[in-house]
């Protein structure tokens, strides 16, 4: 049971263990057993090989597409821990050669082996893998200077009554950055991520099940927002301009900041003013009132006392971070603006070189997700994901245009299943489709071009590693892995028709 006392080191309530509440409740691993977990991934991913290969496809393609399915299943049975699963898989197509065409393989000058290392070692180098990183390190600065205590403190001492509230506090404080952060990883993992991480173990006294249901709860209202967040402004997203880009050029016409907001809001406003409540339901904080908590927060803030130096510093380094994320980014990258801060809070001792190399959290996540995003860019390298996109074009020639943007937006929303990158997703897939969408009589090129954009930010609710801050979300440890693949497929159906049933008919009166 948790015990509601002061640390002695000042960072907040400990159990009888001396572990702070707000750390994730961690399971017991368990060791590899050759059962349905491991067996049932493999399997399938043996049964899809051994099918005929589909006209058009080259075969190393779709081998390389039975691995991926492979892993993305292991990564939900769980037989292994993620990022063993995703070394294994990007090792077994390395030594395959699975990432390389046919053409390129018989090319003299191709230097296979050389080339299977760099792409295997790629995802190390992507930027938004070390910006996701970057968030468990500003988390690891909230906890030792004590700021994401005090910020826990004080949100639970005003809206802490109720569990809902708190869903909808979070909501708000996205939505009020959203317009001005173009990276949800900065915004919500960098920014939100860190403070609310500190919230669960403040519900005491409580046993662990208790503290994990209550983050669970939090911790998907936040994602869950963010995803949603990412789709109503333009700016609240990278490949939101991206988008823009390639309606522009393909279909000639410009799309304004206010003509997306406007165009997304009957869904949006639906969705942010329900998604807390919903969470509630599907993911039940088990603790619904904590009128005692609200006063213990108070008090204990009494003890906490003003501000200390080592706290102003780190609220420096976090207000100068947002603002370079919102308005810094012609001169500096996101990521380098979080490697700026980490070096600043090394140099300022209020994280040691231990806290940053100890950070289990932070180099498990940065692991397995570099992995999965050099698997998933595989899809788009060996051609699968852009034959994928021509298939499902053939089928809906000659169908009405409502049903070819509707059935186009649903196979491009599912597609992301099988990117870990949203931007990576709009560069491969998005012209193929709106050149698709648009070939077709009675398609409007700016109805069509926003609703594909719009499933840009929403598809980020999918998977683990959909999205940037996915897996920061995913890490916490308050979200079991195989509920998090749940609340995914339920959150992105819902996003999904929510968008069908309201953008849809909205977007398309008067065509």
């Amino acid at each position: 049971m948790l015990k509601v006392t002061p640390a002695a080191d000042g960072k907040g309530v400990t159990d009888s263990n001396g572990r702070q509440p707000s750390e994730p409740v961690s399971r017991k691993p368990d060791g590899f057993r050759l059962n349905w977990r491991a067996a049932g991934p493999l399997v399938v991913g043996g049964v899809i090989a051994l099918l005929p290969v589909p006209p058009g496809l080259e075969p190393h393609a779709w081998y390389y597409f039975a691995v991926f399915v492979t892993v993305i299943l292991a990564l939900v049975t769980e037989p292994l821990p993620p990022g063993v699963t995703g070394l294994a898989g990007v090792t077994v197509v390395g030594l395959l050669g699975l990432p390389f065409t046919a053409a390129q393989l018989a090319d003299p000058e191709f230097r296979a082996p050389a080339e299977a290392i760099r792409w295997a070692l790629s995802g190390f180098s992507s930027t938004s893998i070390w910006l996701i990183f970057g968030a468990f390190m500003f988390a690891t600065g909230y906890e030792k200077t004590g700021l994401g205590r005090r910020l826990a403190l004080v949100l639970v001492k005003a809206l802490g009554r109720r569990t809902l509230g708190l869903g909808y506090a979070i909501m708000l404080a996205d939505l009020i950055l959203a317009p001005f952060t173009p990276s949800n990883t900065g915004r919500s993992a960098g920014t939100i991520f860190p403070v609310i991480r500190n919230i669960p173990g403040l519900y005491g006294p409580i046993d662990d099940e208790q503290v994990r249901r209550v983050g669970a709860y939090l911790m998907w209202v936040a994602f869950a927002t963010t995803c949603v967040t990412s789709s109503m402004f333009i700016t609240a997203l990278g490949p939101n301009l991206l988008a823009i880009e390639f309606i522009r050029r393909g279909g000639g016409v410009e799309i304004s900041w206010t003509q997306w907001f406007f165009a997304f809001l009957p869904v949006g406003a639906v969705l942010i003013a329900v998604l807390p409540w919903v969470a509630y339901r599907v993911c039940p904080p088990g603790i619904r009132k904590g009128m005692e908590v609200v006063t213990w927060a108070g008090q204990e803030l009494g003890r906490m006392g003003r501000m200390k130096p080592r706290e102003w510093v780190m609220a420096f380094l976090v207000v100068a971070a947002v603002g370079l994320w919102i308005f810094g980014g012609r001169f500096i990258d996101p990521t380098l603006v979080v490697l700026t801060a980490i070096t600043t809070m090394l140099l300022t001792r209020i994280m040691t070189w231990d806290d940053l190399v100890g950070n289990k959290a932070a180099w498990n996540v940065l692991f397995w997700f570099a992995t999965l995003v050099v698997l998933a860019d595989g899809l788009n390298k060996v051609g699968f994901a852009g034959w994928m996109g021509r298939a499902a074009s053939e089928m809906l020639a000659g169908h009405s245009p409502l049903i070819v943007m509707t059935a186009l937006v649903v196979v491009f929303f599912a597609m992301h299943y099988m990117f870990a990158s949203i931007t990576a997703h709009t560069m491969a897939v998005f012209p193929v489709f709106y050149a698709v969408g648009t070939a077709v009589p009675g398609v409007s090129p700016v109805t069509f071009g926003l609703l594909l954009g719009f499933t840009l930010g929403i598809m980020g609710v999918l998977t683990p590693y959909a999205t940037g801050p996915a897996p920061v979300y995913y890490g916490s440890g308050f979200i079991r892995p195989r509920d998090f693949w749940r609340l995914g497929l339920i959150f992105g159906a819902i996003f999904l028709a929510a968008l069908l049933l309201i953008g849809v008919p909205t977007l398309t009166r008067g065509m």
